[in-house]
């Protein structure tokens, strides 16, 4: 004799996006960002003057500045109280950044948790330096003399933050082009009213005590 299955109880099924881990995996990106931006700092800072210049290409070189302003020296001329609330808001932007790759599908959305890393990289990046020196350390340049084109100097830590913003875009535009995914709950809930469910519950289960006698 078959044992009969209560169909009525309800059935807990564990969704696969929360057996996945977060996007915080990530993170081991931005502390190579960190790690990369400090001991590139480090180096100039040590091997440099101020203001000195070594040419690697006729387009590229080496130098030493030191900005008081935000990425790319925007405000640098400012008369000092960028610094602190540069260091907040970066502080702020990393907590953010931090929540956000909590509740990011890292396995499933590779692209937004690689830019979010780069972005939480970069920031933290430049945060310690305001935090300990008070201005942030820029030492590459890139320049075209014969256009008259100059490109404020610049460091790890703002190419990883300018190459994060741009993960997150591609992202959004790809996410857009995406047909949006119907899962095998939404086709039941659009098909099977809360009517039908319970007649088909019961129904199952009269079968199933039908077939026991």
């Amino acid at each position: 004799m078959s044992e009969s299955i209560d169909t009525t109880q309800p059935v807990i099924v564990q969704q696969s996006e929360k057996k996945m881990r977060s996007a915080t995996v990530w993170m081991w990106l931005s502390l190579i960002i960190i790690v990369l931006d400090q001991v590139t700092k480090a180096m100039v800072n040590s091997s440099l003057e101020l203001y000195e210049r070594v040419t690697i290409f006729s387009v590229l070189e080496l130098t030493h500045q030191h900005n008081t302003g935000a990425a790319f020296s925007m405000l640098n001329n400012a008369s000092g109280w960028q610094r602190w609330f540069f260091i907040t808001l970066g502080l702020v932007v990393s907590i953010v950044l931090m929540v956000w790759l909590r509740r990011v599908h890292g396995k499933h959305q590779k692209l937004l948790s690689i830019g979010l890393a780069l972005i939480l990289g970069g920031a933290l990046g430049n945060v310690i330096d305001r935090v300990w020196l008070g201005y942030v350390i820029d030492f590459i340049h890139v320049h075209w003399d014969r256009i008259g084109f100059s490109f404020p100097a610049f460091n790890v830590a703002d190419s990883a933050i300018s190459v994060g913003a741009g993960c997150l875009i591609l992202d959004a535009f790809l996410e857009a082009r995406e047909p949006p995914t119907v899962t095998v709950a939404d086709q039941r809930n659009q098909t099977l009213s809360p009517d039908a469910t319970v007649v088909h519950h019961r129904k199952r289960r009269s079968s199933d005590q039908d077939i026991a006698q």
